[in-house]
């Protein structure tokens, strides 16, 4: 039987029937912001908000839902050359569903300051403190040639935080195996209406506005 692995429930993959795909797949849909797209002002400019939500997660969402069908359908044919040729759309709006997804959450206009608990804890052990930490999350960030994301990670296999840079719209998890716990976009589109191309001072205004108890939340969830 040909089968598509599909999502559901708590992130575990089923196998779906790859005909029966075809015509019972929900598509995905653009997620709503948690708060109105100037509640990050002065930090994040409320046309940059919109435009980033509404236009570029919007185009991802909708051509990742164009590309699933083609591949349902190459699936269903048997067609291996085509299901291999849509990887690359997969993988790209795929990630820039799931990366924006996160990001939406880990920012919030009652963000900013230190986490606490655990969180801190695990950043003071595994970076020395918690401005030794910003400090390498921000040179990864800046480092990122051309398009991408810094992300801070949590390897389940060694128990530890780790800091990683993606091109693109590479997912952290996906390209890595590191579970995502925050994610700062760094595609100018996210940052050059008000910061230009000076991605450090746009890295430097983000953490007032970074949402700690969702990458609490987040943390604790990886680690079960």
């Amino acid at each position: 039987m040909l089968c598509r692995l599909s999502v559901c429930g708590r992130g575990k993959l089923r196998c779906v029937p790859a005909l029966a795909y075809c015509s019972s797949r929900e598509k995905h849909t653009l997620p709503d912001l948690p708060y109105d797209f100037g509640a990050l002002q002065p930090h994040i400019s409320a046309e940059i908000m919109q435009l980033h939500h509404s236009k570029h997660h919007a185009t991802y969402v909708n051509n990742l839902n164009i590309t699933e069908e083609k591949y349902a359908e190459a699936l269903a044919k048997g067609d291996v050359t085509s299901q291999v040729s849509l990887q690359a759309a997969l993988k790209f709006n795929g990630g820039g569903h799931i990366n924006h997804t996160i990001f939406w959450t880990n920012l919030s206009p009652n963000g900013g300051g230190e986490p606490q608990g655990e969180l801190l804890d695990a950043i003071k052990r595994d970076f020395g403190s918690f401005e030794k930490f910003k400090e390498k999350f921000n040179t990864v960030s800046v480092g990122v040639q051309g398009s991408g994301w810094g992300w801070l990670g949590y390897n389940k296999d060694s128990n530890r935080l780790q800091l990683a840079a993606c091109a693109n719209q590479d997912p952290l998890q996906g390209t890595t195996g590191l579970i995502p716990l925050l994610g700062i976009d760094v595609w100018e589109h996210a940052y050059y209406l008000q910061y230009k191309n000076v991605r450090p001072d746009y890295l430097k205004a983000i953490w007032n506005v970074i949402n700690w108890e969702n990458v609490t939340e987040r943390y604790r969830a990886s680690k079960k």
